[in-house]
Parts: C-alpha cells; sequence; structure tokens
C-alpha cells in the first residue's frame, strides 16, 4: 500500500486542487438530521454534501429531506448551507419512478437545490431517467450495495452488470462506485473501476478494514481498497463529478475519521 501510495504520488500532479468535488454523504451522519449533518461535514473540513432520502430535516422537525420539502423548508436549508460554506451536489441513493411525471419533481427538486447528480439502483426507470437526463443535464449513477447471499436476483453489486445498462446511454448516465460495498463482495475496487470502460459519474468512496461482508470503514490509507489506486484511476479518466466519503462506522463519534479522510486526497493532490 506504501509503494500504491509513492506511485500515485508521482502520477499527480503536484499542487494543484482536487479535481472532483471531494465532499461527504450525510448517511456518514444518519443518526443526526441534515442540519447537523451539514455542520459536521464543515467541522470535517469538507465543503460539499451528497443528501439522503429520509434524513430528519432539522432537529425538532417532522419532515425529511427530498422533494417534500416546503418553500419555507428549503429557504431554511438554504441558510443552514450558506452559514456553514457547504455546497450540496448529490442525491441517493434514491429510487426513480418509471412514469416520467412522477418522476420529474424529483429532477426539478434536484435542479432548484444545485444537485449535479442524482444516485439511484432503479434499473427499470432507465428509459425515463434517460429522457430526464437530457432535459434537466443532472448525471444519474446506478449505485451498488454488496451481494446479497439471500437475494441471488441482485445484481448492481456486479460492475460487469452495471456496465451493461449505462454503456449505451446519454454519457451524463453511469456508475455510482461504491468502492466499499464492491470490498464487502469480495472484489477489488480498481478491478471493479477497469470493468465499467471509464463510465463513472459520482463515487462513495470507502477504504475497509478487510475483504469481508462485515467490514468496516477505516481512515483512506489504513483499510485494503487501495485508495491512492482508485484516486489515480479517478485523476486518469478525468472524473470531474462528486466524490464522497461515505464512513458507515462509529457513527456517533466519526467526524474526526472522516476529517482524516478529506485530509489524505488533499495531501495526494497537495493542496
Amino acid at each position: 500500500m506504501v509503494l500504491s501510495a509513492i506511485l500515485v504520488a508521482s502520477t499527480l500532479s503536484a499542487s494543484r486542487p482536487v479535481p472532483f468535488l471531494m465532499g461527504v454523504q450525510a448517511w456518514t451522519f444518519h443518526n443526526f438530521s441534515a442540519f447537523e449533518a451539514i455542520e459536521k461535514t464543515a467541522q470535517a473540513g469538507a465543503k460539499y454534501i451528497e443528501f439522503y432520502p429520509g434524513q430528519s430535516f432539522k432537529p425538532g422537525s417532522k419532515s425529511s429531506m427530498g422533494p417534500g420539502l416546503t418553500a419555507e423548508e428549503m429557504a431554511d436549508l438554504k441558510a443552514q448551507l450558506n452559514k456553514f460554506g457547504v455546497t450540496p451536489t448529490a442525491y441517493g441513493v434514491t429510487g426513480i419512478d418509471k412514469d416520467y411525471d412522477k418522476a420529474k419533481p424529483l429532477f426539478v427538486w434536484a435542479k432548484s437545490l444545485g444537485l449535479k447528480v442524482l444516485n439511484t439502483e432503479s434499473v427499470e426507470s432507465i428509459d425515463t431517467i434517460e429522457k430526464l437526463v437530457k432535459e434537466f443535464d443532472i448525471k444519474v449513477g446506478f449505485h451498488n450495495h454488496p451481494k446479497r447471499a439471500d437475494n441471488p436476483s441482485y445484481k448492481m453489486w456486479d460492475p460487469n452488470y452495471v456496465y451493461g445498462i449505462v454503456k449505451n446511454r446519454d454519457h451524463r448516465i453511469g456508475s455510482c462506485a461504491d468502492t466499499g460495498h464492491w470490498v464487502r463482495s469480495g472484489i477489488k475496487p480498481i478491478d471493479a473501476l477497469n470493468m465499467l470502460h471509464g463510465r463513472i459519474v459520482s463515487s462513495h468512496l470507502k477504504d475497509l478494514n478487510e475483504f469481508s461482508p462485515d467490514a468496516h470503514d477505516m481512515p483512506y490509507g489504513t483499510g485494503v481498497s487501495d485508495v491512492p489506486a482508485i484516486l489515480a484511476f479517478y485523476d486518469k479518466i478525468g472524473l470531474k463529478g462528486t466524490v464522497s466519503v461515505e464512513y458507515e462506522y462509529n457513527w456517533d463519534t466519526n467526524v474526526d475519521e472522516v476529517a482524516q479522510c478529506i485530509g489524505y486526497v488533499r495531501g495526494l493532490y497537495g493542496r
């Protein structure tokens, strides 16, 4: 892993900004509200956040994150984002309806919030998704969860399957590469990325302690995922989309570990 980091350091140009939008997936702070997740994201040193469906809006509120927020709640959300200098970039993993009229409000809402990417596993809606991607110029990433021993019909864990879904579609449709769930499925992330042939629009970047269904997150550079190689791959394909730290461990006290992940990426780029 040390050798990998050295090779990446020589591959990435020194002292330049991180070329993709490096932020935090709010699921990292799912024991807290979206308002609190924004604050914790800022505390970790990140400037971008990916929201997810169902997170409590703010303490004391019965609302949850998503297109159902009122105009007043949207104004409150934008004020909270501005207060902590955090920009929303993505939303997911969310369902996208096969019916155009039912799916469109999600894209309208995403556009109003300035989101760049919607992440989903709604394969059955691919035709509708492609139409809305072209209409709204919002990318859609097909996300992968781990292989499911109790559900062999679940195929999203397989990068070859995901590539088959996206390869002949609009270039703004690709993979939301969840590197941790590949590790939990017994797949090396760099192998999975190569199987996708560059069709990646977003990523949930994780470094895990072992190749196992029960593996847990570690600060970048300390696990088995080979984060330096992953970042070098993203650099090679010119990824400009959203890359989110999704830290699914030490749920109540993980801000410092998230900060280590953010710092690790910036350190590789020198800024």
